[in-house]
């Protein structure tokens, strides 16, 4: 390997170890200047790019992080992480016909992406669209079955839509391992668990 080529590696090696430091001790816009470098040696680097925009979300420049996740589209199209960041930008800034794009396209990238699931179902509920929530939110709670937020949102869409017996039956499934969700629920529905006191 010649030289110039080693000498680039351990650079872009270097700045991505001193952006990892900086993001340890909460100084993300030092991380970004060292990301920024690694670009700068190579425009089209996906993990400076990724990171760059995840610390433009976390430093609440959400513009600055979405344009940086339109560009790492261009340049990462298969990367369903990538949609899925995407998304979840336009669903904070209240794009959801946007997100749901994104969230389409990081599924079609991953199918099992649980997140990208959930997040098509909440912006789907948000366009008023709870019929199409159904089937995301229900292969979300498949892959993520101890959590308590899809089968939340899913008992919440089948109220709204009237199916008292499948909210009752996922009250009850949420009953027996997150009481507190599923006291919520009730509240909300008016319904009882059977397991809750």
């Amino acid at each position: 390997m010649p030289a110039i080529a080693l000498t680039a590696r351990l650079r872009r090696w270097y700045w991505n170890q001193t952006a990892a430091w900086c993001v340890l001790f909460r100084r993300r816009d030092v991380a970004i200047e060292f990301y920024q470098r690694m670009l700068a040696q190579d425009p089209r680097d996906a993990l400076a790019l990724a990171s760059i925009g995840y610390q433009y979300a976390q430093l609440g420049r959400k513009s600055d992080a979405l344009a940086t996740f339109d560009r790492l589209v261009a340049i990462a199209p298969g990367d369903a992480e990538v949609h899925f960041n995407r998304g979840f930008l336009l669903q904070e800034r209240n794009d959801h016909d946007g997100a749901i794009a994104a969230f389409r396209s990081a599924l079609a990238q991953n199918p099992d992406h649980d997140r990208a699931l959930y997040g098509l179902a909440l912006s789907l509920i948000a366009t008023r669209r709870p019929e199409e929530a159904i089937a995301p939110l229900k292969r979300n709670t498949k892959l993520q079955p101890m959590s308590p937020y899809g089968w939340y949102q899913l008992a919440r869409v089948q109220h709204s839509l009237g199916r008292v017996a499948e909210t009752q039956k996922i009250l009850d499934h949420l009953a027996r391992f997150e009481p507190d969700v599923a006291r919520q629920l009730a509240r909300e529905t008016r319904l009882v668990a059977k397991t809750l006191s």
